[in-house]
């Protein structure tokens, strides 16, 4: 073949025009990553998508969902990512165009285009092969590809020993292109995936290519640091080669895993001797317990979107479950594992709140929260639930209070009694005491509070239910 290379001073990019009506087919290649870059990170990335709720292995492409349509507000957009591994996978269709970003592997990847429409194919299925077309995209590259709806195609490695590409694909209107009953069905039932919406090659068309010469099929070869075949291009991908599968090797030593933070304002706490006389924990326990502790927040006026302390209540209760705080977490582990020998009771969440999982549904508040007891003024303006369970050496009452004031801010409050039954429970409140005090309620109500002022910011998942 007759090879020949021009010099781009931007983006390396080839635009293919369509055999048939269609558009044209558009590849950009945009940064070169370090050598043996794209082995490491297509390995990284296709175990977080493993790891996606939205997974699905199918056609040799696994691919996730990460972000669905938004049909409410006019919004049918939808983001996936796949992977292609060593093998490539076979050549396929969408109803609608496809636009996505992608890394080579550091063998280089080939992307195989056919752009012949179905009318064309219909008169002559030898017309898949003479709009046949491929480009070459270099080892450990950052790379666009831009397509119209129908257009067949298939990625493959170039090099055996390495994945051919890890890609983020938008799907600019989900429900665009010549769509069969069954994938629009499941578009307006937001459930596609990228299987649902593929169409593969018809059994005479598989033919006909498994019959194709590749080597006659017209190339383009994208490259951004030396000509693509050109002897330093050669040395540039023996490199990447070799250093690939050692920098797979590296990583193997550390997991591929992640980190969500959250900030919020922390606000201030303040320790209480004694519950205020209306408090329902003042009622609970009420002629003998051996420690107390009540723990308030004040929320500025700017920082309370509701005047309906029920409101507010529901969404601390929910900061309680949903945004525990990680240290709490830790020590409830540490305590599961050391009174379990004993037959106690044990929760994933705070002692204060533990009851909030509790199975018992015979009093609930706001139709989901177990509560011993719960209370709201006429005018929605207080509000409190108590909490609590009973255990072989003790038994606690919790208070979770919302006040309003009369200049708009909130008061936000924690309380606990706890009677204890015998020499082990008098043992085990003297050897948390301070730490509960000093960290646990402050902590657990800092962050269920966080979680009530911003919700949308929720990333942890809602603990199992547990027996009280």
């Amino acid at each position: 073949m007759l090879d020949t290379h021009r010099v781009s001073r931007s983006f390396p990019s080839i635009s293919l025009p369509s055999h048939g009506d269609g558009s044209p087919v558009e590849v950009a290649l945009i940064t070169q990553l370090g050598i043996g870059a794209g082995d490491q990170l297509l390995r990284d990335a296709g175990l977080r998508q493993a790891a996606h709720p939205a997974f699905v292995d199918a056609l040799d492409e696994p691919s996730a969902r990460l972000g669905g349509m938004h049909l409410a507000h006019d919004d049918a957009s939808s983001l996936y990512s796949f992977s292609v591994g060593r093998q490539g996978h076979p050549f396929h269709r969408h109803a609608g165009p496809r636009m996505f970003t992608a890394i080579a592997g550091s063998g280089g990847a080939q992307l195989r285009f056919s752009t012949a429409s179905d009318a064309q194919l219909a008169d002559e299925p030898a017309v898949f092969l003479h709009a046949l077309r491929c480009v070459d995209i270099p080892p450990d590259c950052l790379f666009t590809v831009r397509f119209g709806s129908g257009t067949w195609h298939q990625f493959v490695s170039r090099h055996p020993r390495h994945p051919a590409l890890f890609a983020l694909s938008c799907h600019a209107n989900e429900r665009s292109g010549a769509l069969t009953e069954a994938q629009r069905a499941r578009i307006e039932a937001d459930s596609a995936d990228i299987p649902s919406l593929t169409d593969t090659l018809p059994p005479v068309l598989q033919q006909l290519l498994a019959q194709a010469d590749f080597s006659r099929v017209p190339v383009v070869s994208l490259s951004l640091q030396a000509p693509a075949r050109s002897a330093l291009a050669g040395l540039c991908a023996l490199t990447r080669d070799l250093v690939g599968p050692l920098r797979v090797m590296l990583a193997r030593l550390r997991p591929a895993q992640g980190y969500i933070g959250r900030r919020a304002t922390r606000h201030p706490v303040q320790a209480l001797p004694v519950p205020p006389a209306d408090s329902l924990l003042v009622q609970a326990l009420a002629d003998d317990f051996d420690h107390q502790d009540y723990n308030t927040l004040t929320l500025p006026a700017h920082s309370v979107a509701s005047r309906s302390a029920s409101a507010i209540l529901e969404a601390v209760l929910d900061g309680f479950m949903l945004n525990p705080p990680p240290s709490v977490g830790r020590m409830m582990a540490l305590r599961n594992v050391l009174v379990a020998p004993l037959q106690l009771r044990t929760s994933p969440l705070g002692c204060p709140v533990s009851s909030l999982l509790s199975t018992d549904r015979s009093t609930l508040f706001a139709g989901r929260f177990p509560v011993h007891a719960q209370r709201v003024d006429a005018a929605d303006r207080s509000a409190d639930v108590l909490l609590g369970a009973d255990d072989r050496h003790l038994r606690f009452r919790s208070c979770v209070r919302v006040q309003l004031l009369d200049d708009g801010a909130a008061v936000i409050a924690l309380g606990t009694r706890v009677r204890t039954h015998n020499g082990f429970g008098r043992l085990y409140m003297a050897a948390i005491d301070h730490v509960h005090r000093r960290h646990i309620s402050p902590a657990m109500l800092r962050m269920a509070v966080a979680h009530a002022l911003a919700p949308e910011l929720v990333f942890t998942v809602r603990a199992a239910a547990s027996p009280a």
